[in-house]
């Protein structure tokens, strides 16, 4: 006596085979002979420009903690200066001295971050270009894909974010931003000792301290503006979204 199990109108053998194959992913073998040597060529100025942005990144970081170090040194000398003079004539005169000197290290540091940012982008557009040139060579590679492989502002801000657009707070949150802030109250505080230097009063230094931060703000901005509308104005994407 024998025992039959079914499914239905059609046996479990008969489903499995009515099921559609389950897709795999694409193997570097493959993607190597859709594209020959051209792949590998493609795959080494991939890494090549991937070594790049990391030591791109690690400047930023490296120039951002020197200044705010620098500025912290700062901070702490002026205070025991102030508890040993009282903010009399010789702690104006060496904030007068050591003010300018950090000064010059964080609008340094605001104009290289500005200038690695630009980097950074430039390398991002490269890369996704190279994605677009992995996807002509086995176009089946898309859907793995999480990064952008067009390289225009939207696929730009893909790579970077993973979105196709980013709120304010994205761009305040940015080491040039910060820098930049920094710089501005820095200018604020030393126009306010000199104004302190010169005799004015409580009211007048506070005034011209405020004004001050906040021209320097807008002027340190301004500079950023101009410097990334002057490298992106001629610019003319290959691969737009």
């Amino acid at each position: 006596m024998s025992l039959a199990v079914t499914e239905g109108p059609t046996s479990m053998g008969d489903r499995m085979r009515q099921q559609p194959p389950m897709r795999t992913p694409p193997s570097l073998e493959s993607l190597e002979e859709a594209g020959g040597p051209h792949a590998q060529f493609l795959a080494t100025e991939h890494w090549s420009l991937l070594a790049t942005r990391s030591m791109t990144w690690n400047e930023i970081f490296s120039r951002t903690g020197t200044y705010l170090t620098v500025l912290s040194a700062t901070v702490i000398a002026l205070s025991l200066v102030a508890n040993a003079s009282g903010f009399g004539q010789n702690f104006r005169t060496f904030a007068l001295l050591v003010l300018p000197v950090v000064l010059l290290v964080g609008v340094g540091t605001y104009l290289r971050l500005v200038e690695a940012d630009i980097e950074d982008a430039w390398l991002v557009i490269g890369m996704n270009r190279l994605r677009h040139a992995y996807l002509e060579l086995a176009p089946e590679l898309e859907p793995y894909f999480v990064a952008s492989h067009h390289d225009d502002a939207p696929g730009m801000l893909q790579t970077y974010s993973f979105r196709g657009r980013v709120g304010l707070t994205h761009w305040l949150s940015g080491s040039p931003v910060i820098v930049g802030l920094i710089d501005a109250v820095v200018t604020g505080v030393l126009s306010a000792v000199v104004c302190q230097a010169v005799g004015a009063g409580v009211v007048l230094r506070t005034v011209v301290g405020v004004l001050v931060t906040v021209v320097a703000a807008a002027s340190l901005g301004a500079v950023g503006y101009l410097k990334v509308r002057e490298v992106s104005r001629d610019y003319r994407p290959h691969f737009p979204s």
